[in-house]
Protein backbone atom coordinates (compact mmCIF):
# COMPACT_ATOMS: atom_id res chain seq x y z
CA UNK A 1 0.00 0.00 0.00
CA UNK A 2 1.79 3.09 -1.26
CA UNK A 3 -0.48 5.69 0.38
CA UNK A 4 -1.90 5.54 3.89
CA UNK A 5 -5.33 6.87 2.82
CA UNK A 6 -5.87 3.98 0.42
CA UNK A 7 -7.04 2.11 3.53
CA UNK A 8 -10.34 4.01 3.14
CA UNK A 9 -11.26 1.36 0.57
CA UNK A 10 -11.47 -1.38 3.20
CA UNK A 11 -14.70 -0.32 5.00
CA UNK A 12 -16.37 0.21 1.62
CA UNK A 13 -15.56 -3.37 0.70
CA UNK A 14 -16.75 -4.59 4.10
CA UNK A 15 -20.16 -3.01 3.48
CA UNK A 16 -20.23 -4.21 -0.13
CA UNK A 17 -19.52 -7.83 0.77
CA UNK A 18 -22.05 -7.88 3.61
CA UNK A 19 -24.69 -6.67 1.15
CA UNK A 20 -23.46 -9.26 -1.37
CA UNK A 21 -24.12 -11.99 1.18
CA UNK A 22 -27.57 -10.60 1.93
CA UNK A 23 -28.33 -10.48 -1.79
CA UNK A 24 -27.58 -14.21 -1.99
CA UNK A 25 -30.09 -14.93 0.77
CA UNK A 26 -32.87 -13.13 -1.10
CA UNK A 27 -31.82 -14.72 -4.40
CA UNK A 28 -32.19 -18.27 -3.08
CA UNK A 29 -35.41 -17.27 -1.35
CA UNK A 30 -36.80 -15.92 -4.65
CA UNK A 31 -36.12 -19.21 -6.45
CA UNK A 32 -37.68 -21.22 -3.61
CA UNK A 33 -40.76 -18.99 -3.74
CA UNK A 34 -40.99 -19.42 -7.51
CA UNK A 35 -41.02 -23.18 -7.07
CA UNK A 36 -43.46 -23.07 -4.15
CA UNK A 37 -45.14 -23.68 -1.81
CA UNK A 38 -44.62 -20.30 -0.16
CA UNK A 39 -45.71 -20.23 3.49
CA UNK A 40 -44.41 -16.67 4.06
CA UNK A 41 -46.10 -15.12 1.02
CA UNK A 42 -48.46 -13.02 3.14
CA UNK A 43 -45.69 -10.92 4.71
CA UNK A 44 -42.87 -11.36 2.14
CA UNK A 45 -44.32 -11.84 -1.35
CA UNK A 46 -42.24 -12.80 -4.37
CA UNK A 47 -42.21 -9.32 -5.92
CA UNK A 48 -40.71 -7.77 -2.77
CA UNK A 49 -38.11 -10.56 -2.53
CA UNK A 50 -37.05 -9.98 -6.14
CA UNK A 51 -37.07 -6.21 -5.64
CA UNK A 52 -34.68 -6.48 -2.68
CA UNK A 53 -32.47 -9.01 -4.51
CA UNK A 54 -31.94 -6.73 -7.53
CA UNK A 55 -31.58 -3.52 -5.50
CA UNK A 56 -28.96 -5.09 -3.24
CA UNK A 57 -26.96 -6.02 -6.33
CA UNK A 58 -26.91 -2.44 -7.59
CA UNK A 59 -26.05 -0.98 -4.18
CA UNK A 60 -23.23 -3.38 -3.29
CA UNK A 61 -21.59 -3.19 -6.72
CA UNK A 62 -21.60 0.62 -6.61
CA UNK A 63 -20.19 0.46 -3.07
CA UNK A 64 -17.39 -1.82 -4.27
CA UNK A 65 -16.72 0.52 -7.21
CA UNK A 66 -16.35 3.50 -4.89
CA UNK A 67 -14.00 1.52 -2.65
CA UNK A 68 -11.96 0.60 -5.73
CA UNK A 69 -11.79 4.25 -6.76
CA UNK A 70 -10.53 5.21 -3.31
CA UNK A 71 -7.74 2.65 -3.81
CA UNK A 72 -6.89 3.45 -7.44
CA UNK A 73 -7.08 7.27 -7.51
CA UNK A 74 -4.38 7.93 -4.85
CA UNK A 75 -2.08 5.38 -6.46
CA UNK A 76 -2.57 6.66 -10.00
CA UNK A 77 -2.43 10.33 -8.94
CA UNK A 78 0.51 9.64 -6.62
CA UNK A 79 -1.15 11.68 -3.90
CA UNK A 80 -2.98 10.99 -0.64
CA UNK A 81 -6.78 11.07 -0.72
CA UNK A 82 -8.13 14.60 -0.19
CA UNK A 83 -10.29 13.82 2.86
CA UNK A 84 -10.62 10.36 4.48
CA UNK A 85 -13.14 11.70 7.08
CA UNK A 86 -15.37 12.87 4.22
CA UNK A 87 -15.15 9.39 2.69
CA UNK A 88 -16.34 7.84 5.97
CA UNK A 89 -19.23 10.33 6.20
CA UNK A 90 -20.16 9.47 2.63
CA UNK A 91 -20.10 5.75 3.39
CA UNK A 92 -22.34 6.24 6.43
CA UNK A 93 -24.87 8.25 4.41
CA UNK A 94 -24.73 5.81 1.51
CA UNK A 95 -25.23 2.78 3.77
CA UNK A 96 -28.06 4.47 5.66
CA UNK A 97 -29.84 5.26 2.38
CA UNK A 98 -29.42 1.69 1.15
CA UNK A 99 -30.63 0.08 4.38
CA UNK A 100 -33.58 2.49 4.58
CA UNK A 101 -34.61 1.61 1.03
CA UNK A 102 -34.46 -2.15 1.66
CA UNK A 103 -36.35 -1.96 4.97
CA UNK A 104 -38.86 0.32 3.29
CA UNK A 105 -39.54 -2.30 0.62
CA UNK A 106 -40.49 -4.78 3.35
CA UNK A 107 -43.21 -2.36 4.49
CA UNK A 108 -44.38 -1.32 1.05
CA UNK A 109 -42.55 2.04 1.05
CA UNK A 110 -41.66 2.14 -2.62
CA UNK A 111 -41.98 4.49 -5.60
CA UNK A 112 -43.02 1.53 -7.77
CA UNK A 113 -40.60 2.31 -10.62
CA UNK A 114 -38.91 -1.02 -11.41
CA UNK A 115 -35.19 -1.04 -10.49
CA UNK A 116 -35.52 2.55 -9.22
CA UNK A 117 -38.04 1.91 -6.46
CA UNK A 118 -36.44 4.17 -3.85
CA UNK A 119 -38.61 6.96 -2.45
CA UNK A 120 -37.52 10.57 -3.13
CA UNK A 121 -35.86 11.22 0.29
CA UNK A 122 -33.69 8.12 -0.20
CA UNK A 123 -32.83 9.15 -3.75
CA UNK A 124 -31.77 12.60 -2.56
CA UNK A 125 -29.51 11.02 0.07
CA UNK A 126 -27.96 8.87 -2.68
CA UNK A 127 -27.32 11.97 -4.80
CA UNK A 128 -25.63 13.74 -1.87
CA UNK A 129 -23.44 10.69 -1.20
CA UNK A 130 -22.39 10.53 -4.85
CA UNK A 131 -21.57 14.25 -4.87
CA UNK A 132 -19.40 13.83 -1.77
CA UNK A 133 -17.59 10.97 -3.49
CA UNK A 134 -16.98 12.94 -6.69
CA UNK A 135 -15.77 15.96 -4.73
CA UNK A 136 -13.31 13.82 -2.76
CA UNK A 137 -11.73 12.03 -5.71
CA UNK A 138 -11.90 15.16 -7.86
CA UNK A 139 -10.01 17.21 -5.27
CA UNK A 140 -7.45 14.42 -4.94
CA UNK A 141 -6.70 14.57 -8.67
CA UNK A 142 -6.78 18.38 -8.66
CA UNK A 143 -4.26 18.62 -5.82
CA UNK A 144 -2.03 16.01 -7.45
CA UNK A 145 -2.11 17.91 -10.77
CA UNK A 146 -2.02 14.63 -12.66
CA UNK A 147 -4.71 12.45 -14.19
CA UNK A 148 -3.94 9.18 -15.94
CA UNK A 149 -6.24 7.74 -18.56
CA UNK A 150 -6.86 4.74 -16.31
CA UNK A 151 -8.16 6.70 -13.33
CA UNK A 152 -9.86 9.18 -15.66
CA UNK A 153 -11.88 6.38 -17.24
CA UNK A 154 -12.78 4.97 -13.81
CA UNK A 155 -13.87 8.30 -12.35
CA UNK A 156 -15.67 9.33 -15.56
CA UNK A 157 -17.73 6.15 -15.33
CA UNK A 158 -18.73 6.85 -11.73
CA UNK A 159 -19.43 10.52 -12.50
CA UNK A 160 -21.63 9.36 -15.37
CA UNK A 161 -23.46 7.02 -13.01
CA UNK A 162 -24.21 9.97 -10.70
CA UNK A 163 -25.37 12.17 -13.59
CA UNK A 164 -27.57 9.47 -15.10
CA UNK A 165 -29.28 8.90 -11.75
CA UNK A 166 -30.93 12.31 -12.02
CA UNK A 167 -33.82 11.14 -14.31
CA UNK A 168 -34.71 8.68 -11.55
CA UNK A 169 -35.64 11.62 -9.31
CA UNK A 170 -38.65 12.38 -11.52
CA UNK A 171 -41.82 10.49 -10.69
CA UNK A 172 -43.79 10.26 -13.94
CA UNK A 173 -47.56 9.88 -13.63
CA UNK A 174 -47.70 8.37 -17.11
CA UNK A 175 -46.45 4.78 -16.90
CA UNK A 176 -45.18 4.70 -20.49
CA UNK A 177 -43.12 7.84 -19.90
CA UNK A 178 -41.76 6.27 -16.72
CA UNK A 179 -40.64 3.21 -18.69
CA UNK A 180 -39.08 5.40 -21.39
CA UNK A 181 -36.94 7.46 -19.01
CA UNK A 182 -36.16 4.57 -16.65
CA UNK A 183 -33.72 3.19 -19.19
CA UNK A 184 -31.85 6.50 -19.32
CA UNK A 185 -30.65 5.49 -15.87
CA UNK A 186 -30.68 1.68 -15.83
CA UNK A 187 -29.48 0.89 -19.37
CA UNK A 188 -26.95 3.70 -19.53
CA UNK A 189 -25.56 2.52 -16.20
CA UNK A 190 -25.12 -1.18 -16.89
CA UNK A 191 -24.52 -1.00 -20.66
CA UNK A 192 -22.81 2.38 -20.63
CA UNK A 193 -20.88 4.13 -17.89
CA UNK A 194 -20.36 1.03 -15.72
CA UNK A 195 -18.44 -0.45 -18.66
CA UNK A 196 -16.02 2.46 -18.33
CA UNK A 197 -15.54 1.54 -14.67
CA UNK A 198 -14.86 -2.09 -15.57
CA UNK A 199 -12.44 -1.08 -18.32
CA UNK A 200 -10.52 1.26 -16.01
CA UNK A 201 -10.22 -1.34 -13.24
CA UNK A 202 -9.29 -4.06 -15.72
CA UNK A 203 -6.49 -1.92 -17.17
CA UNK A 204 -5.23 -1.05 -13.67
CA UNK A 205 -5.14 -4.70 -12.61
CA UNK A 206 -3.46 -5.89 -15.80
CA UNK A 207 -0.73 -3.28 -15.36
CA UNK A 208 -0.20 -4.21 -11.71
CA UNK A 209 -0.53 -7.98 -11.99
CA UNK A 210 1.01 -8.66 -15.41
CA UNK A 211 3.19 -5.62 -15.97
CA UNK A 212 1.19 -4.66 -19.06
CA UNK A 213 2.52 -1.54 -20.78
CA UNK A 214 0.58 1.56 -19.80
CA UNK A 215 0.60 3.11 -23.26
CA UNK A 216 -0.94 -0.04 -24.75
CA UNK A 217 -3.59 -0.40 -22.05
CA UNK A 218 -4.63 3.24 -22.23
CA UNK A 219 -4.93 3.20 -26.03
CA UNK A 220 -7.34 0.29 -25.59
CA UNK A 221 -9.27 2.37 -23.06
CA UNK A 222 -9.90 5.07 -25.67
CA UNK A 223 -11.22 2.43 -28.07
CA UNK A 224 -13.51 0.96 -25.41
CA UNK A 225 -14.74 4.40 -24.35
CA UNK A 226 -15.64 5.23 -27.95
CA UNK A 227 -17.44 1.93 -28.51
CA UNK A 228 -19.34 2.32 -25.24
CA UNK A 229 -20.59 5.79 -26.08
CA UNK A 230 -21.57 4.96 -29.66
CA UNK A 231 -23.18 1.58 -29.08
CA UNK A 232 -24.32 1.96 -25.47
CA UNK A 233 -26.08 5.29 -25.96
CA UNK A 234 -28.12 4.35 -29.03
CA UNK A 235 -28.39 0.74 -27.91
CA UNK A 236 -30.91 2.02 -25.35
CA UNK A 237 -33.36 1.68 -28.24
CA UNK A 238 -33.72 -2.08 -27.68
CA UNK A 239 -35.75 -1.24 -24.56
CA UNK A 240 -38.20 0.72 -26.73
CA UNK A 241 -39.21 -2.09 -29.09
CA UNK A 242 -42.53 -3.04 -27.51
CA UNK A 243 -43.71 -0.06 -25.44
CA UNK A 244 -45.58 1.81 -28.17
CA UNK A 245 -42.66 3.79 -29.60
CA UNK A 246 -42.34 4.61 -33.35
CA UNK A 247 -41.07 1.84 -35.63
CA UNK A 248 -37.75 3.57 -36.34
CA UNK A 249 -36.54 2.38 -32.91
CA UNK A 250 -36.48 -1.20 -34.25
CA UNK A 251 -33.59 -0.82 -36.75
CA UNK A 252 -31.82 1.64 -34.45
CA UNK A 253 -32.01 -0.73 -31.51
CA UNK A 254 -31.10 -3.75 -33.60
CA UNK A 255 -28.02 -2.20 -35.22
CA UNK A 256 -26.51 -0.50 -32.19
CA UNK A 257 -27.33 -3.38 -29.85
CA UNK A 258 -25.36 -5.59 -32.24
CA UNK A 259 -22.40 -3.24 -31.68
CA UNK A 260 -22.61 -3.35 -27.87
CA UNK A 261 -20.64 -6.62 -27.51
CA UNK A 262 -17.64 -5.00 -29.23
CA UNK A 263 -16.54 -3.14 -26.08
CA UNK A 264 -16.62 -6.35 -24.03
CA UNK A 265 -14.84 -8.30 -26.75
CA UNK A 266 -12.17 -5.57 -26.86
CA UNK A 267 -11.60 -5.96 -23.11
CA UNK A 268 -11.28 -9.73 -23.49
CA UNK A 269 -8.78 -9.27 -26.34
CA UNK A 270 -6.53 -6.86 -24.50
CA UNK A 271 -6.66 -8.96 -21.33
CA UNK A 272 -5.65 -12.06 -23.29
CA UNK A 273 -2.89 -10.13 -25.10
CA UNK A 274 -1.53 -8.90 -21.75
CA UNK A 275 -1.60 -12.45 -20.36
CA UNK A 276 0.28 -13.81 -23.41
CA UNK A 277 2.85 -11.01 -23.27
CA UNK A 278 3.57 -11.80 -19.61
CA UNK A 279 4.27 -15.46 -20.30
CA UNK A 280 0.93 -16.66 -19.01
CA UNK A 281 1.17 -14.77 -15.74
CA UNK A 282 3.44 -17.38 -14.18
CA UNK A 283 5.49 -14.73 -12.38
CA UNK A 284 2.45 -13.04 -10.88
CA UNK A 285 2.48 -13.21 -7.09
CA UNK A 286 -1.27 -12.74 -6.58
CA UNK A 287 -2.61 -15.55 -8.76
CA UNK A 288 -6.05 -15.41 -7.18
CA UNK A 289 -6.53 -11.78 -8.21
CA UNK A 290 -5.39 -12.76 -11.69
CA UNK A 291 -8.07 -15.49 -11.78
CA UNK A 292 -10.79 -12.95 -11.01
CA UNK A 293 -9.35 -10.40 -13.44
CA UNK A 294 -9.17 -12.74 -16.42
CA UNK A 295 -12.50 -14.27 -15.42
CA UNK A 296 -14.13 -10.86 -15.61
CA UNK A 297 -12.78 -10.25 -19.12
CA UNK A 298 -13.97 -13.65 -20.37
CA UNK A 299 -17.33 -13.89 -18.59
CA UNK A 300 -18.35 -10.34 -19.52
CA UNK A 301 -17.64 -11.06 -23.19
CA UNK A 302 -19.85 -14.16 -22.94
CA UNK A 303 -22.64 -12.87 -20.72
CA UNK A 304 -22.89 -9.18 -21.53
CA UNK A 305 -21.63 -9.55 -25.08
CA UNK A 306 -22.67 -12.75 -26.80
CA UNK A 307 -25.75 -13.62 -24.70
CA UNK A 308 -26.94 -10.02 -24.94
CA UNK A 309 -26.59 -10.09 -28.72
CA UNK A 310 -28.46 -13.41 -28.81
CA UNK A 311 -31.80 -11.84 -27.94
CA UNK A 312 -31.69 -8.08 -28.60
CA UNK A 313 -32.24 -8.32 -32.36
CA UNK A 314 -35.89 -7.26 -32.94
CA UNK A 315 -36.87 -10.39 -34.87
CA UNK A 316 -35.73 -12.54 -31.94
CA UNK A 317 -36.66 -10.20 -29.10
CA UNK A 318 -40.32 -10.07 -30.12
CA UNK A 319 -40.51 -13.70 -28.96
CA UNK A 320 -38.09 -13.68 -26.04
CA UNK A 321 -38.72 -10.37 -24.24
CA UNK A 322 -40.22 -10.84 -20.79
CA UNK A 323 -39.13 -14.49 -20.64
CA UNK A 324 -36.39 -16.24 -18.68
CA UNK A 325 -34.01 -15.50 -21.56
CA UNK A 326 -33.57 -12.04 -20.03
CA UNK A 327 -32.25 -13.22 -16.62
CA UNK A 328 -30.10 -15.75 -18.50
CA UNK A 329 -28.27 -12.80 -20.07
CA UNK A 330 -28.56 -10.55 -17.02
CA UNK A 331 -27.07 -12.90 -14.44
CA UNK A 332 -23.95 -13.83 -16.41
CA UNK A 333 -23.51 -10.25 -17.65
CA UNK A 334 -23.61 -8.70 -14.17
CA UNK A 335 -21.45 -11.42 -12.69
CA UNK A 336 -18.79 -11.24 -15.38
CA UNK A 337 -18.64 -7.51 -15.95
CA UNK A 338 -19.18 -6.05 -12.48
CA UNK A 339 -19.11 -8.69 -9.75
CA UNK A 340 -15.91 -10.41 -10.89
CA UNK A 341 -14.00 -7.15 -11.47
CA UNK A 342 -15.06 -5.97 -7.99
CA UNK A 343 -13.87 -9.23 -6.42
CA UNK A 344 -10.65 -9.00 -8.45
CA UNK A 345 -9.97 -5.53 -7.08
CA UNK A 346 -10.70 -6.66 -3.50
CA UNK A 347 -8.52 -9.75 -3.87
CA UNK A 348 -5.68 -7.67 -5.30
CA UNK A 349 -5.74 -5.06 -2.53
CA UNK A 350 -6.43 -7.33 0.45
CA UNK A 351 -2.84 -8.51 1.03
CA UNK A 352 -1.72 -4.87 1.16
CA UNK A 353 -4.49 -3.93 3.60
CA UNK A 354 -4.29 -6.89 5.95
CA UNK A 355 -0.85 -8.46 5.56
CA UNK A 356 -2.36 -11.76 4.44
CA UNK A 357 -0.22 -13.65 1.91
CA UNK A 358 -1.32 -13.34 -1.72
CA UNK A 359 -1.62 -16.97 -2.70
CA UNK A 360 -4.06 -18.87 -4.87
CA UNK A 361 -4.95 -22.09 -3.13
CA UNK A 362 -7.46 -23.48 -0.67
CA UNK A 363 -10.52 -21.42 0.17
CA UNK A 364 -9.80 -18.67 -2.36
CA UNK A 365 -9.70 -21.01 -5.35
CA UNK A 366 -12.74 -22.94 -4.12
CA UNK A 367 -14.62 -19.64 -3.85
CA UNK A 368 -13.61 -18.73 -7.41
CA UNK A 369 -14.49 -22.00 -9.09
CA UNK A 370 -17.73 -22.59 -7.18
CA UNK A 371 -18.95 -19.15 -8.19
CA UNK A 372 -17.89 -19.63 -11.80
CA UNK A 373 -19.40 -23.11 -11.99
CA UNK A 374 -22.55 -22.11 -10.15
CA UNK A 375 -23.12 -19.08 -12.36
CA UNK A 376 -22.56 -21.12 -15.52
CA UNK A 377 -25.12 -23.64 -14.31
CA UNK A 378 -27.60 -20.90 -13.40
CA UNK A 379 -27.19 -19.38 -16.86
CA UNK A 380 -27.91 -22.73 -18.48
CA UNK A 381 -30.96 -23.23 -16.26
CA UNK A 382 -32.35 -19.80 -17.09
CA UNK A 383 -31.62 -20.40 -20.77
CA UNK A 384 -33.40 -23.77 -20.83
CA UNK A 385 -36.36 -22.30 -18.94
CA UNK A 386 -36.49 -19.33 -21.33
CA UNK A 387 -36.43 -21.49 -24.46
CA UNK A 388 -39.17 -23.70 -23.00
CA UNK A 389 -41.22 -20.63 -22.07
CA UNK A 390 -40.79 -18.99 -25.48
CA UNK A 391 -41.81 -22.09 -27.38
CA UNK A 392 -44.76 -23.17 -25.22
CA UNK A 393 -46.18 -19.75 -24.39
CA UNK A 394 -45.29 -17.51 -27.33
CA UNK A 395 -45.37 -20.00 -30.22
CA UNK A 396 -47.77 -22.79 -29.17
CA UNK A 397 -49.99 -20.43 -27.16
CA UNK A 398 -50.04 -22.47 -23.95
CA UNK A 399 -51.37 -20.58 -20.95
CA UNK A 400 -48.99 -18.76 -18.61
CA UNK A 401 -49.58 -20.96 -15.56
CA UNK A 402 -49.47 -24.17 -17.61
CA UNK A 403 -46.15 -23.03 -19.06
CA UNK A 404 -44.78 -22.27 -15.61
CA UNK A 405 -45.58 -25.83 -14.53
CA UNK A 406 -43.58 -27.23 -17.46
CA UNK A 407 -40.62 -25.04 -16.46
CA UNK A 408 -40.37 -26.47 -12.94
CA UNK A 409 -37.51 -28.92 -13.71
CA UNK A 410 -35.37 -26.04 -14.93
CA UNK A 411 -36.03 -24.12 -11.73
CA UNK A 412 -34.97 -27.12 -9.67
CA UNK A 413 -31.69 -26.98 -11.61
CA UNK A 414 -31.55 -23.24 -10.95
CA UNK A 415 -32.00 -23.82 -7.23
CA UNK A 416 -29.22 -26.43 -7.16
CA UNK A 417 -26.71 -24.41 -9.16
CA UNK A 418 -27.68 -21.27 -7.24
CA UNK A 419 -26.83 -23.08 -4.01
CA UNK A 420 -23.39 -23.96 -5.44
CA UNK A 421 -22.86 -20.30 -6.28
CA UNK A 422 -23.91 -19.21 -2.79
CA UNK A 423 -21.41 -21.65 -1.22
CA UNK A 424 -18.72 -19.99 -3.33
CA UNK A 425 -19.80 -16.56 -2.12
CA UNK A 426 -19.81 -17.78 1.49
CA UNK A 427 -16.24 -19.05 1.10
CA UNK A 428 -15.15 -15.69 -0.36
CA UNK A 429 -16.75 -13.88 2.58
CA UNK A 430 -15.03 -16.24 5.02
CA UNK A 431 -11.67 -15.65 3.36
CA UNK A 432 -12.20 -11.88 3.50
CA UNK A 433 -13.41 -11.60 7.09
CA UNK A 434 -11.90 -14.56 8.96
CA UNK A 435 -8.79 -15.85 7.20
CA UNK A 436 -5.78 -15.50 9.55
CA UNK A 437 -3.56 -12.46 9.12
CA UNK A 438 0.19 -12.55 8.83
CA UNK A 439 2.84 -9.94 9.32
CA UNK A 440 2.52 -6.77 7.28
CA UNK A 441 2.86 -7.86 3.67
CA UNK A 442 5.44 -6.47 1.34
CA UNK A 443 4.18 -5.09 -1.94
CA UNK A 444 4.66 -7.87 -4.52
CA UNK A 445 7.12 -7.02 -7.24
CA UNK A 446 4.55 -6.89 -10.01
CA UNK A 447 2.58 -4.15 -8.26
CA UNK A 448 5.33 -1.56 -8.48
CA UNK A 449 3.62 1.13 -10.55
CA UNK A 450 4.86 2.11 -13.95
CA UNK A 451 5.37 5.85 -14.34
CA UNK A 452 2.12 7.47 -15.35
CA UNK A 453 1.69 10.13 -17.95
CA UNK A 454 0.33 13.46 -16.78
Amino acid sequence: MRFRTQAVAYPYWVVALLLFGLQMVFGLLAVAKYLGPDPIRAWLPFDVTKEIHTNLLIVWVLTAFMGAAYWVVPEESEHELHSPPLAYVQLALWTLAGVTAVVGYLFGWTAGNKLLEQQLPVKLAIVVAMLLFLYNVGMTMWRARRVTTTEGMLVAGLAGAALLYLPALINFRDYSLGIFYRWWTVHLWVEGVWELVQAGLLAFLLMRLLGARREVMEKWLYVIGGLTFIAGLLGTAHHYFWIGMPRYWLPLGGFFSAMEPLAFLAMAIYAYAALRASGGGAATTNQLALHWTMGSAIFSALGAGILGLAHTWPAVNKWTHGTMITPMHGHMAFFGAYVMISLAMITYALPHLTGRPARARGIGLWAFWLQVGGMFGMTMAFGAAGITQTYLERILGLGYLDTQREMQPHFLMLLGTGFIFVVGVALFLYAFFFAPRGAEAEVPAETAPEPAGA
